[in-house]
């Protein structure tokens, strides 16, 4: 499912200042039960307080965390215990492993023999260090000093701003999905950081920071912007539609149009946002509005098949009007999206494909061809 979830930094202006269609890095936390089974497994005591300290001799390396600070919080803050471990981690916590068959099995899928088993049995049945020293190998005995340094730091997720920051100066809001599936052993995978936001009550605090990112509106209003953004890619194009939005109402018919290519499962379920794209076609901010309900009908749509019907009109837009095109979404969407926007520059410009690649390059210089996307 998608969520919209508005952030409160009221109290926090000097620091968390943003711009439109910025990143919000997002600091998640590892689920208190299995911070527990973990310090049940290993020993470890979670109101411990304890501190690093920096080597002397060792100016390259930092700190990986802020010290002192409680077991329990290391645990929940700083290490990835759900995440895939590396072959090379799979290695260290063997010499740990005080069975036989443990040990065995962990330096076996850490070997460059037991390639396709790691895949298997770690990263594709969704099995992190939590699991590793609580179920699969709980014959690990592992100092704590030992385990920071063997374990993964907890890595923080980025989320494209869904809010402009002129519109909405004291809230970031972010759209995101809840990333849920069925594990091979039969138990329920939950996206990390995903999973921490839905758990949030209102009034709950989050860790979070900015971030820039590289969309940015064209400083001449009055050109054109194409933008593709299905599923949660809709966060940054709501932002700019809401700063068009506040910038018609100042220049009105001089602000060039807005075109949206907007795609999701099914209208029913996954079209969040309507009503706001629906208001912004009324008001005259969206100029165009192209919806692809990939499983509405027996034939699968998706906005690169819209784009590519709209060929002539989107050459036009893109080399007389000086167009911005803003893409946001999966690896693959922008692959195909990128495929499609070199097919139009073929057809419609008259360039050969490497010459049309070369084109769209020049556009990604100029700030005009911008994609964020995630795999």
């Amino acid at each position: 499912s998608t969520v919209h979830m508005e952030i409160d930094i009221s109290k926090h202006m000097s620091s968390l200042k943003y711009l439109t269609a910025d990143n919000l890095g997002i600091l998640p936390r590892n689920d208190s039960a299995l911070v527990e089974l973990v310090a049940n497994s290993l020993g470890f005591d979670l109101d411990q307080l304890f501190h690093l300290i920096p080597n002397a001799e060792d100016s390259k390396h930092t700190l990986p965390f802020p010290t002192p600070c409680t077991v329990r919080d290391c645990l929940e803050r700083y290490c990835d215990l759900t995440g895939s471990p590396r072959r090379s981690d799979l290695k260290q916590l063997a010499q740990y492993a005080g069975d036989e068959i443990d040990r065995r099995a962990l330096l076996r899928m850490s070997s460059k023999e037991g390639k396709s088993e790691y895949k298997e049995k770690i990263v594709e049945a969704h099995v992190g260090i939590g699991d590793i020293v609580t179920r699969l190998c709980p014959s690990i005995v592992c100092p704590l000093e030992h385990f920071i340094m063997v374990c993964p730091r907890l890595q923080p997720r980025y989320y494209t701003i869904s809010s402009s920051s002129t519109v909405h100066p004291k809230t970031i809001h972010i759209t995101y999905a809840l990333l849920e599936s069925e594990k091979k052993n039969g138990g329920k995978f939950t996206g990390l950081c995903s999973g921490h936001l839905s758990s949030l009550s209102k009034g709950d605090m989050v860790r979070v920071f900015v971030r820039d990112s590289t969309f940015r509106l064209p400083k001449q209003p009055e050109r054109p912007i194409i933008m593709i953004g299905p599923g949660t890619g809709i966060a940054p194009m709501r932002a700019i539609l809401q700063e068009r939005s506040y910038e018609r109402k100042s220049i009105g018919d001089a602000q060039g149009p807005n075109i949206l290519y907007f795609g999701c499962k099914n209208r029913s379920s996954d079209y969040i946002y309507r009503d706001e794209l629906e208001a912004f076609s009324d008001e005259g901010t969206l100029t165009e509005l192209h919806l692809a309900f990939s499983r509405d009908q027996a034939e699968k749509v998706y906005v690169q098949h819209l784009l590519a019907q709209r060929g002539a009109e989107t050459w036009k837009l893109i080399d007389e009007g000086n167009a911005s095109i803003f893409v946001c979404g999966a690896v693959k969407m922008g692959a195909d999206v990128d495929h499609t926007l070199q097919d139009i520059i073929v057809q419609h410009g008259g360039m050969s494909r490497d010459k049309a690649k070369a084109y769209l390059g020049k556009l990604h210089t100029a700030g005009r061809f911008v994609q964020e996307l995630w795999a």
